[in-house]
């Protein structure tokens, strides 16, 4: 069984100590697959570092967390745009608009994601979405940019089935991790209604550590009981939804 993970920041300080080990838990489970979004370029170098050590399972995502848009962030779009020409990335991310920490920065910050989905699309990869407080922020630039050529991930999608319909008219998979074991995670009750072939799994560790580890740092062997959940509510073998999402990875990544 394959699993892939794919949004995990396996290069978080979080991880320092036992980083090796953490991996290796991982891999004993039967995740092979690890796609690593950015942040900002404070984390280039350690995203490197990591897919140096682990380069068969390793795939990075180059990018600007929407929290890290600040004064600055037109540098940081170049940094992104030069990395674009030095290296090899499989999607832009992670990318969006967040208005839970600061919303006094949604004109930069609207103006960003724009900038790095017409990156996406010169380069022909997937974007990696970050919404967080912004559904109709999002789906109003989503709603002008939509392409044959714009497509990727609607990341910790914690949305209403009308909002993931929404999400998967814009050619977006639905990143499902953690938050659909929570008791009050809601997406479980109408999960059952979207077909699997638009469903892929993530972690997003060290954060929204499924349950039940709920508060505690989160990690990449978590994502069995994101498996098994899924397992639970689409009534098919860890197996199958492992080998579905898979491929959904595979369709969406290229890779």
């Amino acid at each position: 069984m394959i699993i892939t993970d794919t949004h995990t920041h396996l290069y978080s300080e979080a991880f320092d100590e036992d980083r090796d080990a953490m991996i290796q838990r991982a891999l004993d489970v039967g995740v092979q697959r690890f796609f690593i979004p950015a942040i900002d370029s404070s984390y280039t170098e350690n995203m490197f570092s990591l897919k140096k050590n682990y380069s068969s399972y390793v795939h990075l995502m180059m990018g600007l967390h929407p929290t890290s848009v600040k004064k600055n962030y037109k540098e940081e779009l170049t940094h992104v745009e030069e990395m674009l020409s030095e290296h090899e990335f499989y999607a832009i991310g992670e990318i969006g608009i967040d208005l839970y920490w600061d919303k006094s920065t949604l004109g930069i910050q609207q103006e960003a994601f724009k900038h790095q989905i017409n990156l996406a699309k010169q380069h022909k990869l997937p974007i990696v979405i970050h919404c967080r407080d912004a559904f109709d922020e999002i789906f109003e630039i989503l709603e002008e940019e939509k392409s044959d050529d714009l497509f990727g991930i609607f990341h910790c999608f914690t949305g209403t089935i009308e909002q993931a319909h929404k999400a998967i008219s814009y050619n977006m998979k639905l990143g499902i991790g953690g938050v659909v074991t929570f008791k009050n995670g809601k997406i479980d009750q109408f999960l059952n209604d979207i077909d699997l072939k638009h469903i892929v799994l993530e972690t997003d560790s060290p954060y929204l550590s499924p349950t039940p580890y709920r508060g505690k740092r989160n990690e990449s062997a978590y994502i069995i009981r994101v498996l098994d959940k899924l397992s639970e509510i689409y009534q098919l073998p860890q197996e199958k939804i492992a080998e579905i999402t898979t491929q959904n990875s595979k369709d969406i990544f290229n890779i």
